[in-house]
């Protein structure tokens, strides 16, 4: 493809962006809420959007929107491409948003210049993936997986009381069965803003991302005693926040022995009584752990786990650990990273493979298909920010390459997998 080529996508795409940003609640950011008014209006945008360049435009019964550019093979498989189309409270316009707005724009061009595909391709703006307004992540792409039955709607309620099932109700869903996880997907690609500041400080274009990192989530309390901040002799006290402190300065040692790709994080501190003159005898915190290899993962929280229990033994506090998350790490499939490389190299572009550090529908996906992900820069690293900006051009670069990816895994002729090309020969210069 030529660089004039991608000129009217590119617009296409950033003028879908800026719709998108529109659907807003007020304050600053863009704050665009799973069931809102402002979350319904964007949808119903992107089915409008969707039938306009000619695709099939449909929805499902938790609000995930389509754009659907069948094929011609009778299989019936499915290279979905997309992302989430919910915000955190005033974030940016670029975080999930670029990815359905690229892929919705890849799909709308194609078909304009190379009509029906053999293979079906078939665009996704998922109806939530950040947990902003109720206490679940990926509902969009869980449903779509099975990760979740529907049956979650009923309980699951948000900071006003207000039940999942009832905020889908608001937005004219709700009503019929939930859809049947999805047996047909042969392929997930995600196009994603970096959120990180490894390919701007490298000065690459593109990042293929070798895995998404694993999680562990665990909520820490250590009990002491509460007592006199003046009368309590220091070698007479357990003092429950000064142990804590200890578990935290250890955990981040213990992080940095470890090394990249592993990162450990205390995200939440509630200290009580939190009053000066008294020494706390109750602190709860969070521990937060990721990498992308499942057993380096496991070792490192066994190995905090140990220490925070010498911790508490030897400054006689009693320590409890809970478990709130465990992830596996989801590494994407070697045969797309490997055609994504050789386009970047077809295109001139630089590029590094990368961990993704954060949670993406595409780990959902990965364990079920051939699944692989596309960063492109993020201006200083910032994300889930009004700060949040990444340049038309490096937007333009991450949109020219999933156009390339998604002509060879539509129009041209695979081997029995379905995905890989049989003739490696650059139709896409």
């Amino acid at each position: 493809m030529s660089a004039p080529d991608i000129q009217a996508p590119t617009a296409e795409m950033m003028e879908l962006l800026e719709e998108l940003s529109a659907f807003s609640a007020p304050g600053d950011g863009v704050t665009r809420l799973l069931y809102t008014p402002e979350w319904r209006m964007a949808q119903q945008h992107l089915l409008n959007r969707a039938g306009e360049s000619g695709l099939k435009a449909y929805s499902d019964s938790v609000g995930n929107v389509y754009g659907r550019l069948a094929g011609t093979r009778p299989d019936g498989k499915v290279v979905l491409i997309g992302s989430h189309i919910d915000t955190v409270v005033s974030g940016g316009k670029y975080d999930g948003a670029y990815g359905v707005a690229a892929a919705f724009t890849a799909l709308g061009y194609l078909n304009r210049m190379y009509g029906q595909p053999l293979r079906t391709l078939e665009a996704v703006s998922f109806a939530e993936e950040e947990g902003s307004r109720f206490p679940l992540t990926f509902w969009g792409s869980g449903n779509v997986t099975g990760l979740y039955d529907g049956s979650e709607a009923e309980d699951c309620k948000d900071s006003e009381g207000v039940t999942l099932l009832e905020g889908m109700k608001s937005c004219g869903l709700g009503d019929k069965e939930p859809s049947a996880p999805r047996s047909d997907i042969s392929a997930y690609v995600e196009l994603h803003i970096e959120q990180g500041i490894v390919l701007e400080r490298t000065g690459m274009q593109i990042g293929v991302v070798s895995a998404i990192v694993g999680q562990r989530r665990f909520a820490v309390t250590v009990k002491g005693t509460a007592n006199h901040a003046g009368t309590t002799p220091m070698g007479l006290r357990r003092d429950a926040l000064a142990a804590a402190a200890e578990m935290m300065l250890q955990m981040e040692r213990l992080a940095a022995e470890a090394g990249d790709p592993l990162v450990a994080t205390t995200g939440r501190l509630v200290v009580t009584p939190n009053t000066p003159n008294v020494i706390p005898g109750e602190v709860a915190f969070t521990l937060d752990v990721r990498h992308s290899r499942e057993d380096e993962l496991e070792a490192f929280c066994a190995s905090v786990v140990s220490a925070f229990e010498e911790i508490a033994e030897r400054r006689n506090v009693a320590l409890g650990m809970a478990l709130r998350l465990s992830a596996s790490p989801a590494p994407m499939d070697s045969g797309l990273r490997a055609e994504l490389e050789a386009i970047c190299h077809q295109q001139g572009r630089t590029y590094r493979a990368m961990v993704s550090g954060a949670g993406h529908d595409a780990q959902l996906f990965a364990p079920r298909c051939k699944t692989a992900m596309i960063f492109v820069p993020s201006q200083g690293g910032i994300s889930h920010s009004p700060e949040e900006y990444t340049p038309p051009e490096e937007l333009a670069a991450g949109l020219e390459v999933l156009i390339a990816l998604l002509y060879k895994l539509g129009y041209e002729e695979t081997d029995e997998d379905g995905l890989v090309p049989q003739n490696t020969k650059e139709r896409w210069t």
